[in-house]
């Protein structure tokens, strides 16, 4: 059963590196439906819940360091002013539209409030955060798997509009783009495979060693977190946990050695792909075959209500629609989709816009989930 967990992902981020179809279809989408395959049809032994349980509760706390550490925290600053507005703006337009969804749903669905925090987290970070908030805020597996299951849904169908007919849209009321200067900044789409998404060279021994060192210290952190939680109330000891994993995650982004250490993000999803297929192991696909509606529409809320409202909202502020369009992409469905989303623009120059909004919503998303959960419960 272990080695299921341990080698299925490495099998499909390989089948990901070879056939762009499980590319684009995406590794934890995979990874949950194979989980839930393996979950649901009695392959496991008696007594796996435990072992399962103890995975998804230590997966997610070291994926966060080793994806955080790949941070450049300095290049923010040099940020134009219309990607930092656009970048507010989107978290603000998020966060109204979870209020309010909270607001209309709040006495339909159980533990709305927690619901609301992990839609903060995936709508400014991504799976990663999504993930680390069920654990912080102690979400049902089915209510998690569930939310996600729709998130999915309706991220197909938010990926088709953006690219087919979404810039066309969002010129009839936001001005066209134009190019600025970027001085050291630019990219391109191999450097960002590069960065984020390829694992060419993982395993040889100038890569592979630096990783394990920097997997060593995300189980430092993870100790001295752990350490630390315990100075906190017990109700919100979980939450504190991956609060304090999140801020030492990016405060060893500033060390250059640590920083510099190449694919450690690729092993922090490697990580979450385990996480993945160890939750949807555990749950009941006879509970999720009920739809929820109210939570089908929450979801779809928070999704496209923010962008719409941001896109509203950004011809106020003169912000250009592919700012808008790569930068609501890259929190609604996180960097490594910038790529596309900015081929369907046909403007590579927003690459950097859309790859930098989504590594901070990567870094802030954690914060951003415990603040709204708690402040709604």
């Amino acid at each position: 059963m272990i080695a299921f967990f341990m080698l299925t992902p490495i099998a499909v981020i390989f089948l990901e590196g070879k056939y762009k179809i499980v590319k684009k279809i995406g590794g934890v989408l995979i990874c949950y439906i194979l989980g839930a395959f393996v979950g649901n049809i009695g392959l496991l032994p008696e007594g796996a819940y435990k072992y399962q349980d103890l995975f998804t509760q230590i997966t997610v706390p070291l994926a966060l360091p080793l994806i955080l550490f790949s941070l450049d925290v300095r290049k923010w600053v040099k940020m134009a002013g219309s990607t930092i507005a656009s970048l507010l703006l989107g978290i603000f337009t998020v966060v109204v539209m979870i209020f309010l969804g909270f607001w209309i749903f709040r006495d339909r669905l159980p533990d709305a409030w927690k619901i609301a925090g992990m839609l903060s987290g995936i709508y400014t970070g991504g799976t990663p955060n999504m993930a680390a908030l069920k654990t912080a805020l102690d979400v049902d597996t089915e209510v998690y798997l569930m939310t996600h299951t729709y998130e999915v849904a309706l991220g197909a169908l938010y990926l088709v509009f953006i690219l087919s007919v979404g810039q066309r849209v969002f010129l009839l009321w936001l001005p066209p783009f134009k190019s600025p200067e970027t001085g050291d900044l630019k990219t391109d789409n191999a450097n960002l495979e590069e960065a984020y998404e390829s694992y060419t060279g993982f395993f040889k021994k100038r890569t592979f060693l630096p990783i394990l060192g920097a997997f060593g210290l995300s189980i430092l952190i993870f100790g001295a977190s752990f350490g630390l939680s315990r100075l906190f109330p017990e109700s919100f000891a979980t939450a504190a946990i991956i609060l304090l994993i999140t801020t030492f995650g990016i405060a060893f982004s500033f060390v250059p050695k640590i920083k510099n250490i190449q694919k450690t993000f690729q092993a922090g999803m490697y990580i979450i792909l385990i996480f993945s297929l160890v939750v949807s192991s555990m749950a009941d696909v006879r509970k999720l075959v009920n739809i929820s509606f109210d939570l089908f529409w929450y979801v779809g809320l928070a999704m496209f209500g923010s962008h719409f409202l941001h896109a509203f909202l950004a011809r106020f502020l003169k912000i250009d629609a592919d700012t808008v369009i790569i930068s609501g992409s890259a929190l609604i469905c996180s960097p490594p989709f910038v790529p596309l989303v900015a081929g369907a623009l046909r403007n590579r120059e927003v690459i950097l816009t859309g790859l930098i909004v989504g590594i901070v919503g990567y870094a802030i998303g954690n914060y951003l989930g415990v603040i709204v959960a708690y402040a709604l419960k």
